[in-house]
């Protein structure tokens, strides 16, 4: 096991199978068959991510560096989380960009009965070291513990 220390966006306790991109995430086009159209495995839509493409996000730990796009990113993550289709955590080896951070802030506040943790600043050796399918145990003080 090895353990990792971000900065905490929205606190919680969790424990995941990690899902992996070294790609910008683009939440739009990610969680939009899901939003729109009731794909119940919320499958990653993004056809320009081929590392998570067709894979399903909800529950997962989604390790990236950073999302990248249309500026509703922050209203999607929002709307994923409102709807129950939401990672079960975020994990970014960087900085979280202000629409993401929104998001998840937003749903945080106001959706009863979902949480899910965000952590940024992990570090780059933290996204070389995460494979998909590992075990991701993350803490309220922003720990992240890889099995």
């Amino acid at each position: 096991m090895k353990k990792f220390q971000g900065r905490v966006i929205t606190p919680g306790n969790v424990t995941a199978e990690a899902v992996v991109t070294t790609q910008g995430f683009n939440t739009l086009a990610s969680f939009q068959m899901a939003l729109q159209f009731g794909d119940k495995q919320v499958k990653c839509g993004d056809q320009n991510n081929a590392e998570l493409h067709g894979k399903p996000l909800i529950g997962k730990a989604l390790c990236l560096p950073q999302t990248i796009g249309s500026t509703t990113g922050g209203l999607v993550l929002y709307c994923a989380c409102a709807m129950h289709k939401n990672p079960a955590c975020m994990l970014f080896s960087g900085h979280i960009d202000s629409l993401a951070a929104a998001g998840a802030v937003l749903a945080d506040v106001w959706v009863d009965g979902v949480t899910m943790p965000v952590i940024d600043s992990l570090g780059d050796e933290f996204l070389a070291y995460v494979k998909d399918g590992m075990k991701i145990t993350v803490k309220e003080d922003g720990t992240v513990e890889v099995e």
